[in-house]
């Protein structure tokens, strides 16, 4: 006789636990049964605060109801279908999204079919900085007494020296250099003078240049007087005065590059 209850016991214990619902091969229900059909757009910035120790009611605030008639109370998973678009128009992906909760329903931990869903929630990357623009060239500079004597136009022999130092520079790339050549002067004299006098100090050297070997048409000449100081020698006169200035007579060379 009580090996007849038990028999009967156990047929009904397991009869019970057959109606809580059908027995899955892996942890994730069978995504035709989500409801609403086909499950939800989900809100990425939502989803990324999910974190276990969140609680049932905490969860359901941030993603919504579960998708599977998954109550509040006495379950111990969550599970949802949700759906991701990775552009406009692109055809969604579908992922399912389970929590774990353990006693006290705090959530414990999740998981994703498939695994790779995971991946959808990494923010998307940075984009790319945008390049730096290329640093402007320095142009050649040579000071306008090595290549000229004082208040002078003509080019000294160190001068054409040092010019046809920058020629030989160049090398193969003679022929394909565009040169700007601008002459400066000190503020020694009238502005006008100044202007002038840098202007026929650029005319030589580019002439000298063409003399070298380098096209005629791929270079430009032009003189801005004493403007763009690079000293001012503010109480210096005379010959201090002269000397302290020296920098700013020069000539300047863009486009040798190399």
């Amino acid at each position: 006789m009580n090996t007849k209850w038990s028999v009967l016991a156990l047929v009904v214990t397991l009869a019970a636990c057959s109606s809580k619902g059908q027995v899955r091969d892996d942890a994730f229900p069978d995504p035709a049964r989500a409801y609403p059909a086909g499950g939800t757009y989900v809100n990425l910035d939502n989803l990324r605060q999910y974190a276990p120790g969140m609680s049932k009611q905490q969860l359901q605030s941030l993603l919504g109801t579960p998708h599977f008639n998954e109550g509040l109370w006495g379950v111990h998973e969550w599970n949802y279908l949700f759906n991701f678009r990775g552009s406009v128009g692109a055809a969604p992906i579908q992922c399912q999204f389970q929590v774990r909760f353990g006693d006290g329903g705090i959530s414990t931990g999740q998981s994703w079919k498939p695994e790779s869903c995971a991946a959808l929630l990494q923010p998307a990357p940075a984009p790319a900085p945008a390049p730096a623009p290329p640093a402007a060239e320095a142009p050649l500079r040579i000071s306008a007494d090595a290549l000229f004597a004082f208040d002078s136009a003509t080019l000294a022999d160190a001068g054409k020296a040092r010019l046809s130092e920058v020629v030989r520079s160049l090398g193969p790339r003679v022929n394909e250099v565009n040169l700007v050549v601008v002459g400066y002067t000190d503020r020694i004299g009238s502005d006008a003078y100044n202007l002038g006098l840098s202007q026929r100090r650029a005319a030589t050297v580019r002439e000298y240049l063409v003399q070298q070997g380098i096209p005629a048409g791929s270079i430009r000449a032009e003189g801005r007087g004493s403007t763009e100081p690079l000293v001012e020698c503010d109480g210096a006169n005379g010959t201090a005065l002269v000397t302290c200035l020296a920098p700013n007579r020069r000539v300047e060379i863009s486009g040798i590059g190399g």
